[in-house]
């Protein structure tokens, strides 16, 4: 028996890989309990690791400390790469005036801490660990441990247990603060969806497919190459139905249209009326009204799978000079783009191809078309990504009035780089593209590693410092953080910028990057208004939560 004594109560690794298995099967699984149609998800790990090391249970310092910073580094890159390409797009348009709402949660956040800890005199360590609960992020808790342990070259507890106390509270507090302007602005779904669809019913970037006549006279005997030119639109023409002889053709930028013919067009709703207009007239004929007229004439959606193809343009294919084919669309990432010459391709996009049968069977051998080997992960763009994120995580930036230099550290720097990676990369012709399950994976092994570790670190004194140091006091304290910012930002938001409650529901989970009140928010919506506006300023509120974690604890601790 002394073998099974030594395996739960020993130092050795097969202890080590045993805790840890324990205190995250344990922890995701009591995570999934709802109460009140909450739950806490993957963040009960944290207080399962309390519990047990609350019990005695331990791993080596240094082991916890690497297992730490390992699965912070894998999280915070995978959130990177899923929320890049997104990131600087979301700037635009309304994406400006959420970003803005959102970040003044955050900033306000910080001065209610700011405030809080002169009033209380409760050390800036701690109150960060209250903050970084009070918004549920878990990134901003592992920058301050790591901007904490780079400045003193020692760890401080109360971090995370100023994290574990405040967050229960937090994810109720968001979704009270949801409910509570609801009830101010005495909110009627009914009214809200029929606005929402008002306001963006003919606003989207959607793919539209539209059939059209020649009758304007200024494009008489004019290449699509030129009318690309007269006409700042978005529209890609992909099949010409000449009138003089009834001939079908595949579009080129050299196609020369004349009076009465036909063409197929792929625009937006934004610029429907206007290529309308600048054709001629629309007629009643739908694809498979085109697809009779040819036989021959087949539209396929096509896999690219090839890394050779990675970051090269459909001009730079010259598949219409080499095939005799048109792409009419690019999906990526599920949104249809506008297959404009210059567009990058990358690998995982899913092109909408239109010529001959044999023609197409040609172009899939160039582009791959073959799922397989997206299933197969791109290791090295990964470990090239991480290598760089720490190393700018590690650069030193000297500010005055600082006395430690400030580092982005190995929260900052990954998320970064795997930002900027999954952003310019394809430029390059790096394979960024993993599947979202891949992704989804990568992130979950992360954060379980990381919520196990700093459980596990703080559950020796966690009782104590509840009972004897105030503990009660901080989830009060939490509770402030995490409500008055939310409700002062809800109310301008409605009242300032008359924002639809839909969306105001996806920002406020957002700027608090609250997986929970998303979920919430998102069932009570039944719509996609919500994720779309969390999707818009999570990125921007990720990044200032983590840098803003660090910049606390260089400047007051």
């Amino acid at each position: 028996m002394n073998w099974l004594i030594d395996l739960f109560c020993g130092d050795g690794v097969a202890h080590m890989v045993l805790l840890f298995a324990i205190v995250i099967a344990l922890g995701i699984t009591l995570g999934k309990i709802k109460i009140g149609g909450i739950s806490l998800g993957i963040t009960f790990v944290l207080f399962v690791g309390i519990l047990l090391g609350h019990f005695g249970l331990r791993v080596n310092e240094e082991i916890l400390h690497f297992m730490k910073e390992f699965g912070l580094i894998l999280f915070v890159y995978s959130i990177g790469l899923q929320v890049g390409p997104g990131f600087f797009s979301s700037f635009k348009k309304g994406g400006i005036r959420l970003n803005l709402l959102a970040a003044s949660v955050v900033v306000l956040g910080v001065i209610i801490t700011i405030i809080l800890h002169y009033v209380t005199g409760i050390p800036m360590q701690t109150m960060v660990g209250i903050m970084s609960g009070a918004v549920t992020n878990t990134p901003g808790l592992g920058a301050a441990q790591q901007a904490y342990y780079d400045t003193h070259h020692v760890g401080d507890p109360t971090i995370a247990m100023g994290y574990a106390v405040a967050y229960p509270l937090a994810v109720v507090g968001i979704i009270l603060s949801i409910l509570f302007i609801k009830w101010i602005f005495k909110i009627q779904f009914n009214k809200e969806s029929d606005d929402l669809n008002a306001t963006t019913g003919s606003k989207d970037d959607r793919i539209e497919l539209i059939s059209l006549q020649v009758t304007n006279p200024a494009i008489f005997g004019k290449t699509i190459g030129e009318i690309h030119q007269l006409i700042s639109r978005k529209l890609v023409v992909s099949r010409v139905l000449h009138a003089e002889n009834n001939q079908m053709e595949i579009a080129s930028s050299r196609t020369v249209l004349h009076p009465n013919d036909k063409i197929y067009v792929a625009t937006t709703p934004n610029h429907h009326e206007a290529v309308t207009v600048f054709v001629g007239s629309a007629i009643e004929m739908k694809q498979k009204d085109w697809d009779v007229l040819d036989s021959h004439l087949v539209s396929r959606r096509i896999l690219i799978t090839k890394a050779g193809i990675n970051g090269k343009s459909i001009r730079q294919m010259s598949l219409r000079t080499n095939f005799g084919v048109n792409i009419t669309r690019v999906n990526r990432s599920g949104v249809d783009l506008i297959a404009d010459p210059g567009l990058h391709l990358q690998v995982g996009d899913r092109v909408t191809v239109v010529g001959d049968e044999q023609a197409i069977g040609s172009v899939e051998k160039v582009l791959g078309n073959q799922m397989k080997r997206l299933n197969e992960p791109n290791l090295v763009p990964i470990f090239i990504g991480i290598f760089l994120g720490v190393l700018l995580g590690s650069i030193p930036f000297a500010f005055p009035g600082i006395p430690q230099p400030v580092k982005l550290g190995l929260a900052g720097g990954p998320l970064i780089v795997a930002i900027l990676i999954s952003i310019f990369g394809p430029k390059y012709h790096l394979v960024t593209y993993t599947t979202m399950s891949a992704n989804l994976m990568l992130r979950e092994i992360g954060i379980c590693l990381f919520l196990a570790c700093v459980g596990l670190g703080a559950g020796e004194n966690f009782v104590s410092t509840i009972v004897n140091n105030g503990g009660f006091y901080w989830i009060g304290l939490g509770f402030i953080i995490t409500v008055v910012p939310l409700l002062t930002v809800g109310i301008i938001g409605r009242l300032g910028f008359h924002l639809n409650y839909y969306t105001l529901m996806g920002l406020l989970a957002g700027s608090t990057t609250d997986p929970p009140a998303l979920a919430y928010s998102n069932a009570t919506a039944s719509n996609d208004a919500p994720a779309v506006s969390y999707a818009t300023v999570y990125p921007l509120t990720m990044f200032l939560r983590v840098l803003l974690a660090q910049l606390l604890i260089l400047f007051f601790v």
